[in-house]
């Protein structure tokens, strides 16, 4: 199966952008009559017929619409942006195959780089989630700084994590974060978040974690939570 994308889906008939025409019809040589799968990101799926296959733009009938149920989780990062833009894409394309609902960078006192254009993040949290059969699309918030996040009330209701180098942690994530949960969790940059910000932190209601036993790398970091707040809720 392969999935393809399209914000804006008002039935019976869609017209795809594009890029979502060139890669059907070019790429994949798709033709009239052929039936594909497509999404809104929003989690439904339409099945599709191919009513006129234009590379420029592909004409759609909408054959049948189901809705895809949600998660009872849900998963935000806030972590720093690596100095090197390929390494944060990394890690957004292998965090969505494996599954999150928001991401946030934030700036701290220690970032190696304080602003990220965001789209490139978006095009490959598009194309990930469409490898990997997603219904969702997750969201991507600009950058922030650490202090916005911790005074904001968005998160009441959230499990609240902090991940920083400290030999002398004594609870792991996967043992403090409760299944079926809404979690909100800090990934510092390579210097780490600055003591001030930790005890910011810790003021408001967050609490330290150890991701294991090995020093990891920002976007590492990232990936490794993902992982492990999917390992609670399986």
């Amino acid at each position: 199966m392969q999935l393809f994308f399209q914000e804006n889906i008002n039935p019976p008939l869609v017209t795809l952008d594009p890029e979502e025409s060139k890669h059907l019809t070019r790429v994949l040589r798709k033709k009239q009559g052929d039936n594909i799968s497509l999404t809104n990101g929003k989690g439904m799926l339409f099945e599709c017929i191919i009513l006129e296959a234009n590379p420029a733009k592909t004409v759609l009938k909408v054959l049948k619409t189901t809705e895809v149920e949600e998660e009872d989780f849900y998963i935000h990062l806030a972590i720093a942006p690596t100095k090197s833009p390929d390494r944060m894409e990394w890690m957004v394309e292998k965090i969505t195959e494996i599954g999150f609902h928001e991401l946030t960078l934030i700036e701290s006192m220690n970032s190696e780089r304080s602003f990220l254009k965001t789209d490139r993040l978006e095009k490959k949290i598009i194309s990930a989630s469409k490898q990997s059969l997603k219904y969702r699309i997750p969201s991507l918030n600009p950058t922030q700084s650490i202090q916005s996040i911790l005074k904001s009330s968005k998160f009441e209701g959230f499990q609240k994590f902090i991940a920083y180098v400290d030999e002398n942690h004594q609870h792991h994530l996967v043992d403090l974060a409760t299944a079926k949960g809404k979690y909100l969790i800090l990934v510092g940059p390579e210097g780490d978040f600055d003591p001030s910000e930790i005890k910011s932190a810790f003021g408001a209601g967050f609490k330290p974690v150890s991701l294991g036993k090995s020093r990891l790398r920002t976007e590492t970091a990232g990936l490794a939570a993902v992982e492990m707040l999917q390992i609670v809720n399986r």
